[in-house]
């Protein structure tokens, strides 16, 4: 009996992708890994090991006036609970990745990761119950440590299973199954609170609360722990090597990023942070201005992550059908400032703020993170996304801090000029992305056709380039390719040579493909 048997419980003899897979025992489709239905069922645990981590990253923000008035901490003390978050992940960028392939393993290091959002969270939860803050943030801090790092090995199990034409669909639904792990917390905390506040009062109401949230990053460990067995199956089965997460980061290729990639960073570091802060800080401002209840509150919060699972996937097939990848960022940032000033200095209805601001930070997102792919090449892209995550955590770790202190010395509406200000910055840096940009090739602003026949062109010239220097790099008494010895016959005994056919250069010359 194999190694595989005793996983499975099943005789499997290894075949090759193109064959069938034979099992003894099991007849059906989900006993395949390469069937539809057996990958579906991956795919479901593979969108929900994530859910644990996105209800509970929000938990503070669903009870930001509960926190406050049963622990006694000023607003600048709460967005500590969102900033230490953030730290540990400036690091963990460069090294999430390669902790995945040569450290851990995907299998091993998404188990691990989820271990990490577990003690986290009940370090977290013990805080409330010994009304101890700095115990919060210890929790908080070994949260972060997980939670970002585990989105890496969800994309890198998404590539693995998913790799072609289904892997686009799959990040969509990877990132709506996020979105409504926020939008549960948002609207589920409030009423949790309110029933565990009959038996338990103070801060132990809030580490009861937060104990009971401590369940979905349980659940996130079971599909953890579940997706491994599934995949270690698969391997042996398949005889497939597992895939790294592609995410090599040298230090040494930051010297050679482009201006245009530093003003991406620019812009998403100017952008996030008017999002997740206003967030975290959201629902005691719409309780303020505009006299909601708690529940209402964290429902009009919730309503930028509902609109997300929504509109992230259908942006996403926009900019992939019209490129302009430029033109979209812009407009977002536009759509961001006019929601971010009707909030500001007017009372009409927030929910149409909120669904602006959630429509323009889906299309946002799908617009600036592809252009990295444009303006840095492929074996420098795990550097380059890490550096960019690890400008958006820093950013976000330090204004955090100090939108917290800005409401409590000044109040809401100084916090919302004080967002609505890098915004603005954000729209600077798109504006002198687009004049570089239009400067060199233009390539970040054209349209998918212009793009295609500009690569086409591209490659063409390099091709050309490489069989040039590769003809006159060859000395005449070489040793001759077959290519070249048959060729040279057939014009010999005055046989048709091939039409693509270039005795100048002794190969093929290729045609333009627009």
């Amino acid at each position: 009996m194999t190694e595989t048997d005793v996983l499975c419980g099943e005789s499997t003899s290894t075949r090759d992708y193109g064959e069938s897979v034979e099992t003894r025992g099991c007849t059906s489709g989900m006993c395949d890994p390469r069937s539809r239905f057996h990958r579906f069922i991956v795919l479901f645990f593979m969108c929900f090991v994530g859910f644990g981590s996105y209800f509970c990253y929000d938990n503070p923000g669903a009870l930001q006036d509960n926190f406050k008035s049963d622990m006694g901490i000023t607003t600048a003390q709460f967005v500590q609970l969102y900033s230490w978050y953030s730290w540990p992940n400036v690091f963990l960028c460069f090294v999430g990745g390669f902790l995945l392939d040569s450290v851990f393993g995907i299998r091993l290091g998404t188990v691990i990761f989820c271990v990490f959002l577990v003690i986290g969270q009940i370090i977290f939860a013990l805080g409330g119950f010994l009304d101890a803050f700095w115990l919060m943030i210890v929790g908080r801090f070994i949260f972060g440590v997980g939670g970002e790092s585990l989105s890496v090995a969800q994309n890198t199990y998404a590539v693995s299973w998913f790799k072609g034409k289904e892997l686009n669909m799959v990040f969509g639904l990877q990132m709506s199954f996020a979105r409504v792990g926020s939008t549960v917390n948002f609207n589920l905390l409030e009423p949790l609170y309110n029933w565990v506040h009959q038996y338990y009062q103070g801060y132990t109401c809030v580490g009861v609360v937060l104990l009971i949230a401590a369940i979905t990053c349980v659940s996130s460990l079971f599909c953890a722990i579940v997706l491994a067995v599934l995949d270690y199956r698969a391997e042996k089965i398949l005889n497939k090597q597992s895939s790294g997460s592609g995410e090599v980061v040298r230090f040494s290729d930051v010297k050679d990023f482009p201006l245009s990639f530093w003003l991406m960073s620019g812009t998403c570091l100017t952008y996030y942070v008017a999002i997740f802060p206003f967030i975290g800080l959201g629902k005691v401002f719409f309780e303020r201005k505009f006299d909601y209840a708690p529940a209402s509150a964290n429902a009009v919060n919730s309503i930028l992550y509902i609109i997300s699972a929504v509109a992230s996937p259908a942006f996403g097939l926009l900019v992939d059908k019209t490129g302009r990848n430029i033109f979209w960022v812009f407009l977002s940032i536009l759509a961001t400032l006019a929601s971010h000033g009707l909030l500001a200095f007017t009372f009409i209805n927030p929910y149409v703020a909120m669904c602006m601001m959630g429509l323009a930070y889906s299309m946002l997102a799908s617009a600036l993170w592809p252009m990295v792919a444009l303006v840095v090449p492929e074996y420098q892209l795990g550097t380059a996304y890490g550096l960019m995550q690890a400008v958006q955590n820093l950013g976000l770790a330090v204004i955090t801090m100090v939108a917290g202190i800005i409401v409590d010395q000044g109040g809401y509406l100084l916090l919302e000029v004080f967002f609505l200000a890098w915004l603005c910055l954000s729209l600077a840096c798109t504006i002198l992305l687009w004049l570089r940009d239009s400067s060199k090739n233009g390539i970040l602003n054209m349209s998918i056709e212009q793009r295609d026949r500009w690569d086409n062109a591209r490659m063409l010239q390099e091709s050309l380039e490489r069989d040039q220097l590769f003809a006159s790099a060859v000395p005449a008494t070489a040793p001759r390719s077959d290519f070249l010895i048959r060729n040279r016959y057939l014009s010999r005994i005055g046989a048709a040579l091939p039409l693509s056919y270039d005795p100048a250069v002794r190969g093929l010359v290729y045609r333009s493909l627009r």
